[in-house]
């Protein structure tokens, strides 16, 4: 087994890890760890923009404001004061580093989205926000010599000695590396692959949340999964986001009778909170009995919709659809976790050493609903906050004090790590993608956008089946996807079931109501106890 003794190490290279390797190459050594590409992430793929009270009309005021109404009572008010006073400054700053945002004239051009009272959200080339601060970001980390990438290369588990992490087992090119930091950081976002319909790449499989988990750190609000209420439903098409700005630029829900619906749901119609669309279009879905409803921008100019959504417009050409002229199929899908691995307000974790920032935190700055746009925002102010924080932390691991993964007694076969190299007995590689398919279609249908004791129970049932893989060791990057989706599937179904209410994105048909005591925190421990 190969020893790396670095400073920092940075697992992820969506915009909060990438965005903390600054602050950190400022102090030291980086590695940054990707399991694909370095622009492989959900950042890559955030169309809508970035939130940010900077237009004449806003105030950071109001974005709180916003912000605490959409999290429907379960924010953290000092986490999102943090997100909407520094935001205005990391989005100076960026803008400072290259970036191109659009423009109406000489002015930043804003637009509106769903619950916000104002016009201020920020995108940049239409439609391809994400993609531009990626690139911004990526090129400002090239300036540092101090940085490493790794690409390809899967975190395994955390090393954790005396209660601290020192690191981290990374597999790459089939070997297993230990990589020790005095300081490590989780940005490696969230997991919406647990879910057989989401707008997540296939890289967001939970791993963070579940080497975090088995490493015994606390999680948070994993009850509250966001899921987007418009992603293209068409045969042998992707599940592509359609963003929720279209909607801001007066797209008008429709379902399969051509009949808009929305204000039945909800007065504010098409730009009420995620959580409401997306269930409105599934009653709307079972009441025409479909499998979609429609999305119709065909009444705006169709040059303003190749130039605003220049990046929706192509993709949808390619399977046939024109959404100048066509009404687009759509359906909801995961999209988001509100919940994750709690930190404090400079990305501190409950195990000294170790962080996180992005979607793989919970912070509570979304709370029970995450307002649109707020994710890039949040990703860039944690990042920094994170990255400055995790730069001043002593080092607790001397040289020479590596633990062996194989060794007795440490602290990962303490936890029921067993191993490395051997491979689990008893299952073949296509199994494996029978457990992943089945895994999903549950998470789905028994866990999804609405959810009820019965369908909760039948799910917890059905993954327990595969309990025995948690207890497994993989050496491919597929097999430890499997496990970590597994163990994130268990704290969310786990968690919506102590949470006897509906609350936000959290919606149980058998309890309507918020219930008592709504307003905790669910937090889930290792052997899986609620808090």
């Amino acid at each position: 087994m190969r020893n790396i003794t670095t400073d920092f190490l940075v697992i992820g290279s969506g915009v909060s890890g990438l965005r903390a390797a600054v602050e950190l190459a400022r102090r030291g050594k980086v590695i940054v760890v990707t399991k694909d590409i370095p622009t492989e992430s959900s950042t890559e793929y955030a169309q809508g923009g970035v939130a940010v009270a900077l237009s004449d009309e806003d105030e950071v005021g109001i974005h709180f404001e916003d912000t605490i109404k959409a999290g429907d009572g379960l924010c953290r008010e000092e986490a999102v004061k943090a997100l909407v006073e520094e935001g205005p400054e990391r989005i100076l700053e960026l803008i400072e580093w290259g970036a191109e945002f659009d423009k109406e004239g000489t002015k930043l051009a804003f637009t509106i989205e769903a619950a916000h009272s104002r016009r201020r959200i920020l995108h940049a080339h239409g439609d391809s926000t994400g993609k531009e601060l990626e690139r911004v970001l990526i090129n400002k980390i090239k300036s540092f010599k101090t940085i490493r990438r790794m690409q390809f290369s899967t975190a395994v588990d955390l090393i954790i000695e005396d209660g601290r992490c020192s690191g981290a087992y990374v597999l790459k090119d089939g070997e297993i590396i230990t990589i020790c930091a005095k300081s490590t950081l989780l940005a490696t976002g969230g997991a919406g692959q647990v879910f057989s319909r989401t707008t997540n790449p296939a890289v967001v499989t939970g791993d963070g949340m579940a080497i975090a988990y088995r490493a015994g750190a606390v999680l948070e609000d994993m009850e509250f999964v966001q899921f987007h209420p418009t992603v293209l439903f068409a045969p042998a098409a992707p599940q592509f986001l359609l963003s929720e700005a279209m909607r801001g630029e007066g797209a008008i829900i429709r379902n399969i009778f051509k009949e808009t619906f929305m204000k039945n749901y909800h007065p504010d119609a098409e730009l009420a909170p995620r959580d409401v669309v997306s269930r409105a279009i599934i009653s709307e879905m079972v009441r025409t009995n479909n499998s979609h409803v429609y999305l119709d921008l065909t009444h705006r100019d169709s040059e303003f919709i190749k130039k605003r959504f220049p990046r929706i417009y192509s993709t949808c050409l390619r399977y046939d659809l024109n959404i100048t002229k066509d009404l687009i199929p759509v359906s909801p899908a995961a999209h988001y976790m509100m919940g994750g691995v709690k930190t404090g307000l400079n990305g501190a974790t409950s195990i000294r050493g170790l962080y996180a920032a992005g979607e793989v935190a919970c912070t509570g700055v979304h709370g029970a609903n995450r307002l649109a746009s707020n994710s890039l925002l949040e990703g860039l102010v944690y990042g920094y906050r994170a990255g400055v924080a995790a730069a001043t932390e002593e080092s607790g691991v001397q040289k020479g004090t590596v633990p062996d993964l194989r060794a007795k007694g440490s602290e990962a076969v303490e936890s029921g790590l067993s191993p490395m190299g051997s491979n689990p007995s008893n299952f073949r590689s296509s199994e494996l993608e029978e457990v992943r398919t089945s895994l999903r279609r549950i998470m789905w249908e028994r866990v999804g956008i609405i959810r009820c004791g019965e369908s909760l129970n039948t799910a917890m049932e059905s993954l327990s089946r595969w309990s025995n893989i948690l207890d497994m060791d993989f050496n491919t990057r597929r097999g430890l996807e499997l496990k970590n989706m597994l163990t994130v599937a268990f704290m969310i179904t786990e968690s919506a079931l102590a949470r006897k209410g509906s609350v936000g994105a959290h919606y149980r048909s058998d309890f309507k109501e918020r219930g008592e005591d709504w307003q905790r925190h669910i937090s889930v421990k290792k052997k899986m106890d609620l808090e």
